[in-house]
């Protein structure tokens, strides 16, 4: 099989350095606090780009796929500029609140409006909601295989071929094209975008989609959909001063073992 499409799944998630907030109905709020292209995803697209590379006899199409806000498109932005050839953006209100269940739906469904690439990639997980399941929710909408958890990616006609550690040992694991795969952070250092790079992302194409679009009804997705709900929040207590050990007369081995003891540390 010929290795022709890629599709590499990216997602605008709050800055980990700013001040993250929620909402009033306890979703993150994406809107009011500045954002980013997810730190686990940039590892997506930069095997995405690595397998095209080591596939040059082959013209492969690699495009960013992303459902958010508008200021969303950030995310696929950062994609473009590190290599990626075109981007889709699929923005409605009606996702905001969406669980991982109805962000599989819309993310299948957007694939299957673009047409369903031989390879799809992604993420260890989210860095705001870490369940790493997407991947796999999507595999199944799609009636794909799936590879997951790759820190080694290897590719040679249709077949892919990966090792997944583990805390005891590690696998190795194969497959067929068209399957989904989803990479670690483990599996090679992402790119930075060049300015060459950034200039020639300007002029890359950049879809939008709707619900409409992609035939999924605003009932089946959003906070009232979700399958889970986050009941309360609370804000991280301030940072309270250390205390000082001083080993003065020779007990500080001692105090130190007590404080830790105390905290249970030890």
């Amino acid at each position: 099989m010929t290795l022709s499409n890629i599709v590499v799944l990216v997602k605008y998630v709050p800055d980990a350095t700013g001040d993250r907030k929620f909402e009033a109905d306890n979703t993150v709020d994406r809107v009011g606090v500045d954002g980013l292209l997810s730190e686990l995803d940039e590892y997506a697209v930069e095997q995405a780009l690595q397998i095209k590379e080591k596939r040059a006899d082959e013209e492969i199409t690699v495009t960013a796929l992303t459902v958010g806000p508008a200021e969303a498109e950030a995310a696929v932005r950062k994609a473009l500029q590190m290599g990626a050839d075109k981007a889709v953006h699929v923005q409605d209100d009606a996702i905001a609140g969406s669980d991982a269940v109805a962000t599989s739906l819309v993310l299948a469904k957007a694939i299957e409006k673009i047409g369903v690439p031989e390879l799809i990639v992604g993420g260890l997980a989210s860095t705001d909601g870490g369940l790493s399941v997407v991947p796999a929710m999507l595999a199944e909408r799609l009636g794909l295989p799936q590879v997951t958890l790759a820190s080694v990616v290897e590719t040679q006609g249709d077949q892919v071929r990966i090792k997944r550690d583990g805390d005891t040992a590690t696998e190795v694991i194969g497959g067929t094209l068209p399957l989904v795969l989803s990479v670690t952070d483990q599996s090679g250092e992402a790119r930075y975008p060049s300015f060459k790079g950034i200039m020639a992302a300007k002029k890359k194409p950049l879809e939008a989609l709707t619900l409409a679009d992609i035939g999924v009804d605003a009932s089946e997705v959003g906070l009232d959909a979700a399958w889970t709900t986050v009941e309360s929040v609370t804000a991280r207590p301030p940072r309270t001063a250390g205390e000082i050990v001083k080993d003065e007369d020779g007990s500080g081995a001692t105090a130190l073992v007590e404080f830790l003891a105390s905290k249970k540390f030890i």
